[in-house]
């Protein structure tokens, strides 16, 4: 039986830099069929973080953010409406009748990124669907795919026509398919993983990313990116509105989309519970928050000694942490009595 690892696990050993600034270290990551990220993070496609503020911001920002497939073809499409067409931003479709339809009226209105989006991406109907897709819109539209959690499947989604590839299943805050299922693979083991691939596609590290800290271990690990929800669903371009918890704090509301409120909402029934929906403090602007984030992965490759993603990756030294280094890495001095 193999032990897996996710981010709490592990530690990155510092080593010798003679990086004197921040400034020094490139965050640019290069997805392909023109997708280049200033930084390497993408918002989520969820109704609860990603519409065509969202995408605006991420765009601005240097990153990217999928906008969610949970509305009709033509809601989605007039989200791009007021994104210009020097940003980068994609749109998620499902596997179903109006695939086709949909990516098209994506496309047509700006999308450079065709997202297909469902919770077990190993599956017959994605081979199906990136088939169709590749023989509707050709090789120049970047197809991203997922969700897996192994590196046959990341192979297989990557022979099967897609340029980048979700990776992780039930390792997101407000999901529940690993308590439900009793599937999953921990979120850095399945990074580790799909980097052993020879294939081309790209590597999404998605779901139980905390910290910048945490978005330094995927990338070290092998991700070309992250893709990032309750990190941004908290910030004023995320959709919703703030309110006020019964303590005063400002909070939003934060939803998985397999929770029974989000598929009430968006098909008027529950087919599965593998999600829930909760809130999370309001965080303000999201120029603030990602430039926090950005920061902090600039650091981190700066601890590496590492002006680069790909040369983080090929210098990056890990050590298994214990429960007591956990604690220790925290800013432990909240536990004392």
């Amino acid at each position: 039986m193999r032990q897996g690892l996710t981010y709490d696990d592990v530690l990155l050993e510092p080593q010798y830099s003679d990086i004197q600034s921040r400034k020094e270290v490139s965050l640019e990551t290069d997805l392909g069929k023109g997708v280049r990220l200033r930084i390497p993070i993408i918002a989520s496609p969820m109704d609860t973080v990603s519409e065509g503020n969202m995408a605006w911001g991420m765009g601005m920002a240097g990153g990217t953010a999928i906008i969610h497939r949970y509305n009709s073809i033509i809601e989605q499409a007039s989200m791009f409406d007021s994104i210009p067409c020097d940003l980068i931003a994609g749109g998620a479709v499902g596997v179903g009748d109006d695939m086709l339809n949909r990516a098209a009226a994506l496309i047509m209105r700006g999308a450079k990124i065709i997202c297909i989006d469902v919770a077990h991406g190993h599956h017959v109907l994605v081979k199906n669907a990136l088939v169709e897709l590749r023989k509707r819109f050709g090789e120049d539209i970047h197809i991203m795919a997922g969700n897996v959690a192994t590196l046959e499947g990341f192979n297989d989604l990557a022979d099967w026509g897609a340029d980048s590839i979700r990776c992780n299943i039930g390792g997101g805050s407000i999901c529940t398919t690993r308590v439900q299922t009793g599937h999953g693979v921990p979120g850095l083991e399945t990074i580790f993983q799909c980097a052993k691939s020879d294939r081309d596609a790209k590597i999404i590290a998605d779901g139980g990313i905390k910290t910048s800290g945490d978005i330094v271990k995927a990338l070290a690990a092998g991700a070309d990116a992250v893709m990032l929800g309750s990190l941004l669903a908290g910030t004023d371009l995320a959709p919703g509105e703030c309110f006020k918890d019964t303590n005063g704090e400002h909070r939003k509301v934060y939803r998985g989309m397999a929770s029974a409120e989000a598929q009430k909402d968006w098909r008027g029934r529950v087919s599965s519970l593998e999600g829930i929906s909760s809130s999370i403090p309001y965080r303000g602007a999201l120029p603030d928050v990602l430039a926090d984030l950005e920061r902090g992965v600039r650091s981190g490759l700066s601890y590496s000694g590492a002006r680069s993603i790909k040369e983080l990756q090929v210098k990056a030294k890990w050590n298994r942490q214990t429960h007591a280094s956990i604690v220790e890495s925290s800013a432990h001095i909240t536990r004392r009595k």
